[in-house]
């Protein structure tokens, strides 16, 4: 038997199928500073160590470094602030250059041509969603003017 109320319960289950929005799942990051910042990304995946750079972040905005569920628990970060010099960085070392670039493998950076560079270590807690925010304190200041 049909009844009216049946068919639009049915109807508001349709169109809520289709009208929904999947979650994003992204790794993103957001300057939080008033320069511009050029930023590295170092993870490890199925092939290995990669790192890869460089991300041009306007001030005070967000940018996706990553697009879909993260594959990784840690990823690794090094910036660099165009504007007023200095660094954020770590102690986990990773190749990188000056321009833009996809880097596989962590050893022998100078025999390879590239550059090392001191990534800060992000734990994302197995998330498949994350934003990391850039501000405060950069590990290497800026040179005195």
């Amino acid at each position: 038997m049909f009844s009216f109320r049946s068919a639009l319960g049915g109807a508001t289950l349709i169109a809520m199928a289709l009208f929904a929005t999947p979650a994003k799942a992204d790794l993103k990051l957001c300057n939080n500073t008033e320069s511009r910042v050029g930023v590295a990304l170092g993870y490890s995946d199925k092939k290995g160590w990669a790192t890869e750079g460089w991300w041009n972040i306007a001030p005070n905005s967000c940018e996706t470094l990553l697009k879909g569920a993260l594959i990784a628990r840690y990823y690794y970060v090094y910036a660099v602030d165009y504007d007023k010099g200095g660094s954020w960085g770590g102690k986990a070392v990773l190749c990188i250059r000056d321009k833009e670039f996809t880097i596989r493998g962590n050893m022998k950076c100078k025999e390879r041509d590239y550059q090392k560079a001191g990534f800060r270590e992000v734990d994302t807690g197995e998330k498949i969603d994350w934003t990391i925010s850039l501000s405060g304190e950069k590990t290497t200041p800026a040179e005195p003017q």
